[in-house]
């Protein structure tokens, strides 16, 4: 088969999938789980196969019209290049992983049947948005992901935190999608198509006529898909779902479809300087705040969150200084490391029977108990600070070299982005190292009761931690090896960059470490005053049903989902008066709350007063004179002959009365 083919088989094959999975699933559920995995495997494998044949060479492109439309046409196209070819193996991977994960983790969800569609149907989703060629066709890859975050991030749809959660993603990405969806119907107007290709050529010939506006739309929409600032703060709200959509969400889908969005179309975005200026801010207070709150929280899946958040702006910080090339390599690094994560701590909350890190430092063994989780966390969060020779340290880099490029005046983006991106990149390195420093000592280097001992976990979910391992060590040792993938754009590190990267991750790990062992007596003292209130009493459980109520039990526990007033945090000590303000995301949802929800609010309440008071006035008014018309017809009607002539006399009487009066007065006149 020719490689367009099989590009084509590649989001077809979940899509398929997904379908049987939807119809089989009531009648014959020994399909399910094979029409989960097999047809995800196969994508994944066939994703594989057109990356190499890609090979980094000359892009391919393939297109037929789906429909005239009479003006701007739309295409069903195809555009391969080094970018999407890697982006795709890396969703297939990882979907394919969180497919194998999921049949352990709700081995007993009734509901898994639609899970399983809809995860199938959220990689084909995404896999349609990196292979398309035309931008009509990426817009409903886009929107369906978000439809298919919705119904899994609300899986446990019977814990309020769960239904809030998958209400506010849903909300909060519409919000930016709006703007999105007006910027490419400006963006095509202006190139006369929709095809990406045609759109690129459009800029280079400097046909756009708005690139300021239109690029600060797609910006928006960019926003609330990938979580940056100020639309962000729907993800960690997210974690309320299972872990592998998380996962999912986090590493391959969703969050990462914003950034390829601007790495695809970046020409767009480097037409003008005050887009490249704004992303670069955006990204500077994504990478410092969602540091700061990461080191703040008590639930440990909240702190991935976060970390998700930061890394994003990373490569939104790439971005903004015109190097697509070092934003998309960190977003295969991360995606490797960052799935891990999600999985592993998906082992540690059944484990443990607790997602709160303030319960687990007040739990021995919990590392003995689940080695493999511990091992290849271990990988993951050394990946994640950016410590080399782990994948994390060569795709973090990458971006500080761009970023100094751009500084120095070696790049056609604004110096102040590059200044702005490399200093705040600096500074979320540090915070990066000390709230990974403070996951692994809390979660696994825990003093009192021994952490619950109920088996190996099952194959399914272990074998993918170590899979996913290998990337997470290796990938960016191959940075010298992917240069033709990305238009043969160097990915080496500087000895600078690398100097003080390495430097400012060292000193935030270390930092941690000894507050930590300063604080680590306190570990007696219980976080509030019953911590095992925190704790599921039967981990024993399904991991899934373990999760959901660890979920639930936190907030009755602490008194807040995000929140511990744990007196041995080392995060507490580093953060001091700011502690307290991070771990409730430095207010942004109060502040949403005041200007958007309230109004909405009032606004609703009005138009119901309106509603009750006025419309609903005038239609019981009217009613009512209908009533009480019929009332007067009903006493007239007696059945008396006499009264009838009674009143038709009195009434010829007054007739005639009126017009002697009427008569009278014209004649008057």
């Amino acid at each position: 088969m020719t490689t367009t083919t099989l590009a084509v088989l590649v989001p077809l094959l979940p899509f398929l999938g997904a379908a049987a999975g939807l119809l089989l699933g009531g009648t014959a559920p020994g399909f399910v789980r094979p029409l989960a995995i097999l047809p995800t495997l196969t994508a994944a494998v066939l994703a594989v196969v057109v990356a190499v044949r890609q090979g980094g060479g000359a892009p391919i492109d393939a297109a037929t019209q789906l429909t005239p439309t009479g003006s701007v046409p739309i295409d069903l196209a195809l555009h391969l290049d080094g970018f999407a070819v890697l982006v795709a193996a890396l969703v297939g991977l990882v979907a394919t992983c969180v497919q194998l994960y999921s049949t352990a983790y709700l081995r007993d969800d009734p509901r898994y049947p639609s899970y399983a569609a809809l995860v199938s149907l959220f990689t084909a989703a995404m896999l349609l948005v990196v292979y398309s060629g035309d931008l009509m066709v990426l817009l409903v890859g886009w929107e369906i992901m978000g439809i298919c975050s919705y119904f899994l991030v609300g899986h446990y749809w019977e814990t309020p935190e769960a239904r809030a959660a998958s209400l506010k993603a849903f909300l909060v990405t519409k919000l930016g999608d709006v703007p999105f969806l007006i910027g490419l119907f400006a963006l095509a107007t202006d190139a006369g198509t929709f095809r990406i290709t045609g759109v690129l050529d459009a800029v280079a010939a400097g046909r756009l006529d708005h690139p300021t506006l239109v690029a600060l739309l797609l910006l928006a929409g960019v926003a609330g898909k990938s979580a940056q600032f100020p639309l962000h703060t729907w993800l960690p709200d997210a974690m309320a779902g299972p872990t592998p959509v998380s996962a999912l969400i986090h590493a391959a889908t969703m969050v990462a479809a914003g950034i390829y969005f601007i790495a695809r179309l970046l020409p767009v975005f480097t037409a003008s300087a005050a887009a490249l200026t704004v992303l670069a801010v955006m990204a500077a207070i994504t990478m410092v705040g969602s540091g700061l709150a990461a080191l703040a929280q008590d639930d440990i899946k909240r702190v991935l969150a976060y970390s998700t958040i930061g890394q994003l702006g990373y490569m939104a910080g790439a971005l903004a200084v015109a190097d697509r090339g070092a934003a998309v390599f960190h977003l295969l690094s991360h995606g490797a490391f960052k799935a891990l994560l999600f999985l592993a701590a998906g082992v540690v909350i059944h484990a443990a029977g607790t997602n709160s890190l303030a319960a687990m430092s007040r739990m021995s063994g919990l590392a003995k108990r689940v080695p493999d989780a511990y091992w290849t966390m271990t990988v993951a969060l050394l990946a994640l600070a950016a410590i080399p020779p782990f994948a994390g340290f060569f795709s973090k880099e990458a971006v500080l070299v761009a970023a100094e490029h751009t500084a120095l005046g070696e790049s056609a983006a604004p110096g102040a982005a590059g200044w702005t991106v490399l200093i705040a990149g600096l500074l979320a390195a540090l915070l990066t190292a000390a709230y990974a420093a403070r996951l692994w000592l809390l979660a696994f280097h825990g003093r009192g009761e021994p952490a619950p001992d109920h088996g190996r976990e099952p194959l399914a979910m272990t074998s993918v931690l170590w899979l996913l391992a290998v990337p997470s060590f290796a990938f960016g040792l191959a940075y010298a090896a992917i240069d033709d993938w990305f238009d043969g754009h160097s990915l080496a590190p500087t000895v600078i960059t690398a100097v003080l990267g390495s430097a400012a991750a060292l000193i935030g790990g270390l930092t941690t470490y000894g507050a930590w062992r300063t604080l680590r007596p306190r570990a007696a003292v219980p976080a509030i005053a019953t911590p095992g209130d925190a704790l599921v009493a039967h981990p024993d459980a399904a991991p899934s049903v373990v999760e959901s109520e660890a979920v639930a039990a936190h907030t009755p526990a602490y008194g807040s989902i995000a929140y511990a007033s744990d007196l041995a945090d080392p995060g507490r000590m580093l953060l001091g008066p700011l502690h307290r303000h991070a771990a409730a995301g430095f207010h942004l949802d109060a502040v949403y709350h005041r200007l958007f929800v309230r109004p909405v609010l009032a606004g609703a309440e009005l138009v119901r007063f309106l509603d009750r008071e006025v419309v609903d006035a005038y239609v019981r008014g009217a009613g009512t004179g209908a009533n009480g018309l019929g009332w007067l017809v009903r006493r007239a009607q007696t059945g008396n002959v006499q009264t009838y002539l009674g009143a038709l006399l009195a009434g010829s009487v007054v007739l005639a009365v009126a017009a002697v009066v009427l008569s009278n007065v014209n004649a008057g006149s």
